[in-house]
This record gives structure tokens, sequence and C-alpha cells, in this order.
């Protein structure tokens, strides 16, 4: 079986007989794809996505490549089992026309804190063809909850792909500015009062607006900032 043809096995209802291996096998434990998916979720809870490599998460394995790419077609592909873990985990609510606004806005916060406990992890979904069935199923839920709303289908259609990109700019954001936090040299990036500090400080006559609403341009706590772009963007979605 050829790379393209694995990948698009794993997209077809299981069939047993065709899984059925007449042949033992040397291996006493095999590795198989939730495995991989796991262990490359734990490389990224201690490491960061950045540390996810093909190499690392073979040694992670404690196997070779080639074994590893007995499963996993290349890193693309792991990202796709990646992301598709994370929205196997979302609950996609029953559409209803009276709160779709409040539907599409907590989906959009699952899929947050789902990309928030791996850090950078927001950064497999960007540029990605939703091919995986899990991926589809919420794009499939996200999509009915705007349509119920009365919201015309290209519109759905674009609104949803911008808010995924949101979310996902979002999340990577959180995971760099953590990164950088780590650092002595770097606080001040996660740190209000400093950040104030520099506006304020900054000669009136050239930056009148900056120092005048130092206070707001520094505003926002935990996720204010998330719910305010999001209550912002889907109040722009009018019923058709």
């Amino acid at each position: 079986m050829n790379p393209r043809e694995r990948r698009a096995a794993r997209h077809q209802p299981p069939n047993p007989e065709a899984d059925a291996d007449p042949k033992p096998r040397r291996r006493k434990a095999p590795i198989t794809v939730e495995q991989v998916v796991d262990t490359a979720l734990d490389v990224i809870t201690t490491e960061g996505y950045e540390a996810l490599t093909m190499r690392r998460l073979a040694g992670a394995l404690d196997t070779g490549p080639a074994s590893l790419y007995a499963h996993v077609v290349n890193k693309a592909d792991l990202d796709e089992l990646l992301i598709g873990r994370l929205c196997s985990e979302l609950v996609l609510p029953e559409p209803d026309p009276a709160v779709w606004r409040e539907q599409i806005r907590g989906v959009c916060a699952q899929i947050r804190d789902q990309y928030l406990k791996y850090p950078g992890i927001s950064r497999a979904a960007l540029a990605m063809a939703p091919t995986n069935v899990e991926t589809l199923r919420v794009s499939e839920g996200m999509l009915a909850i705007l349509l119920s709303g009365g919201v015309a289908p290209q519109s759905a259609a674009w609104a949803i792909d911008a808010l995924l990109l949101y979310v996902a700019a979002y999340c990577l954001e959180a995971s760099i500015v953590r990164q950088r936090s780590a650092h002595d040299d770097a606080v001040w990036v996660v740190d209000r009062a400093e950040l104030l500090r520099r506006f304020t400080a900054l000669p009136a006559g050239t930056f009148p607006h900056t120092t005048r609403h130092a206070a707001e341009l520094t505003a926002g706590e935990g996720h204010d900032r998330f719910d305010f772009t999001l209550t912002l963007m889907i109040g722009g979605l009018t019923p058709s």
C-alpha cells in the first residue's frame, strides 16, 4: 500500500476481515496510529509543538523511522491526525435558531481550549485542508449552526474559515507569549503594568492617542480580547 492509499484507508469504515493478519508479528506490542498520536501529544505537552519532528517522535516511540512511516505518511499527515484527535473531543450542540450565535461562539471556545492544552499545536491547523473525519464533523456542525441562524451558505462557509483561522492564530500567539515569558528579558511581553508604563512614557506630541488611551490599549484579562473579537466577527453575520 502506497502512502496515499494508506492515508485514504484511515477515512474508510473499519473492515474486520481486511484487518485480519494471518502472519505472525515479530513485535509483541506493535505500534498503532492511536499510540503515535498519544505519544506526539505527550511530546508537545512537555516540549512544545516546535520540538515535534518525525525523528523525535520515532525516538519517543522507541522505534525506527521505518516503523513510524508505516503508520504516518509524513509530518503533514501527522498534523492532520493531531487536529483530528482534538476535534474528536468537541461536543457539538443541536443547532438552535434562537441561540445560534451563542452556539457558534461556544464551539470556538472549545477549540481554543483544546489548542491551549498543547503549546503551539494550533500551527498544525493552519493551511490544512479539512479531510479528517473528525475535523469535517466539526466544520459540518459549525455550518449547520450558521445555516440554522439564516446565514447564507457562502457567508457561512467563509465565516467558518475566518473563525477557525482566528482561533488558531490566537492560540499560537498565546503559545509564543508563554514561550518568551519563560526568559527573564521578555517578562514585559505579558506584564501589563510594564507595557502601560512604556506607552505612557512615549512623547505625547508624537503619539497623542497611544499615550491618552494606554489603559484601553493594554486592557483585558484572560480571554477578554478573544471574546470581544468573536462577538465582533459573529455579530457581522446577518440572516439572509
